[in-house]
């Protein structure tokens, strides 16, 4: 069976086509402008103006991007298909995850017309649920929670899918996303930079780490100890006999390969 053929792929694969019907036809307004030094000649912002129309991979890059549009929401109505299918084949991999859930929020999909708004919610909740099972997502998921919190101002409904999710998969993603996510909340920190208040952020995050991951990472002593000091107050914290923390071992590196017998 292909590894891709399940029902968390086949809702992602609706949702994407849902888009595609959703904003079919859409345009940046007609009196959109950009600066012709910092983002692009006439030619590429009139091409914003021509609905359905695909944009090369820098061009699109630069119009989700842009942070100065008049019409933001206008502009990403227009390109979200294709911004949508790039982001999930990993075409934007590269990208501050944070930036890209904030080019949502600044198109305010939220305040959007009830089926604009609709589908542009299930696209975030089914990509979540697929990456979270997904061996290798093309966005790895500690920055796809950065993504969908910036795009949706919360944490809570993407931590609760991934708490409600027992299957080892998304258990080693919540591995290596406490791993990351700890050096920072180890100094009461918010490990992304975020345009949203970061302390409740901050501590719902921290809080949801110290009640889940001992029930799904029992194996991870270190961590575990690492998630619990977040969890505590200062100065408890410095106080407690596990600080100050140890760090955590890296994985061993496969063995290379011995040329010679040609494995």
């Amino acid at each position: 069976m292909n590894l891709e053929d399940t029902p968390a792929r086949a809702r992602l694969d609706r949702a994407l086509d849902d888009l595609a019907v959703t904003f079919h036809g859409m345009t940046a307004r007609a009196d959109e402008t950009q600066c012709t030094c910092h983002w692009g000649g006439a030619d590429e912002l009139a091409l914003l103006k021509v609905p359905d129309l695909e944009l090369a991979p820098d061009l699109l890059r630069r119009t989700w991007s842009a942070p100065d549009w008049s019409d933001h929401g206008a502009v990403l109505r227009r390109v979200l298909p294709q911004f949508a299918r790039a982001l999930v084949g990993g075409a934007e991999a590269v990208t501050t995850k944070a930036e890209v859930g904030q080019s949502f929020a600044r198109g305010r999909w939220q305040q959007w017309p009830v089926r604009q708004r609709d589908v542009v919610e299930e696209f975030l909740h089914a990509w979540w649920a697929h990456s979270l099972t997904a061996p290798a997502p093309a966005i790895p998921v500690h920055d796809l929670l950065v993504l969908c919190a910036e795009a949706s101002a919360t944490l809570t409904p993407w931590l609760a899918a991934w708490e409600a999710l027992d299957h080892p998969t998304a258990d080693r993603h919540l591995a290596e996303a406490a791993a990351i996510w700890t050096r920072d909340l180890l100094d009461d920190e918010l490990p992304w930079p975020t345009w949203h208040d970061e302390d409740p952020l901050r501590t719902e995050l921290v809080t949801w780490l110290a009640r889940h991951a001992p029930i799904r990472l029992r194996a991870h002593d270190t961590l575990l100890h690492r998630i619990r000091l977040a969890a505590l107050p200062t100065p408890a914290r410095w106080e407690d006999p596990h600080w100050p923390v140890p760090r955590l071992t890296p994985s061993p590196a496969p063995p290379a390969p011995d040329r010679r017998s040609g494995t």
